[in-house]
């Protein structure tokens, strides 16, 4: 069977993985890469070697790992096959934001440059994913982003959500579920004391969230 791409669906998963948490954290802690793909250590590690013999990352121990130019560009191709297909799969298949996250990274490892850029033309070059974050472009650059997390506002703060980041199926149907999403408007009325969980109001309801789940949504500040 003739491969899409030069790397295997394991490769692409620690590379996407890598620049997400890279926005939390850079470098990025092998720890953190082995428990958000569910792995040990050990295995993670072992990969990250292989990667870094195809200099497609740096490692430096104790510290973490970075992605070079060409990982990040490789990943950021990777991010774009995947936002588009939830893009694809929200606006003509009516599957809710909350289901697509999924769906779409399965199908990401199967899509060839073609495809990926005849579904871009399809959805008319959309520049956000359902969850807000922004595409990369088709060269592999990934627009600044926006916003600032819901956990670095104080009381009496608020603003609009813009977007969700990181994303994983679990967190988003959490949110979900509490009708916090893009678009809707949000303001912090309380925060537990010692660093405790935030007190939000959405929608006119109150919500408790904790600090995790704060800092995976990026809002635009009130002004």
């Amino acid at each position: 069977m003739k491969q899409l791409h030069d790397f295997g669906e394991s490769e692409e998963m620690y590379l996407k993985t890598i620049a997400e948490l890279a926005s939390e954290q850079d470098p990025v802690p092998v720890t953190w890469v082995a428990e958000r793909l569910g792995i040990c250590t050990v295995s993670a590690s072992e990969m990250i070697h292989r990667m870094e013999d195809r200099r497609l990352l740096e490692h430096t121990p104790y510290k973490g790992v970075r992605l070079t130019e060409e990982g990040c560009q490789r990943a950021n191709n990777i991010i774009r096959r995947q936002r588009l297909w939830e893009c694809f799969l929200t606006d003509n298949l009516a599957i809710s934001w909350d289901h697509v996250h999924d769906l779409a990274c399965r199908l990401e490892h199967a899509t060839d440059a073609v495809v990926t850029e005849a579904l871009a033309e399809y959805l008319d070059q959309p520049t956000t994913c359902p969850h807000g974050n922004p595409i990369p472009s088709t060269s592999g650059e990934m627009p600044s982003p926006e916003g600032i997390p819901l956990v670095d506002l104080a009381p009496g703060e608020g603003g609009v959500i813009i977007r969700i980041h990181p994303v994983s199926a679990v967190l988003i149907r959490h949110l979900s579920s509490k009708g916090i999403e893009p678009g809707k408007e949000i303001e912090v009325k309380e925060i537990a004391p010692f660093d405790g969980p935030q007190s939000i109001l959405v929608d006119d309801e109150m919500h408790v969230l904790g600090r995790e789940v704060a800092a995976h949504i990026i809002i635009r500040p009130n002004e």
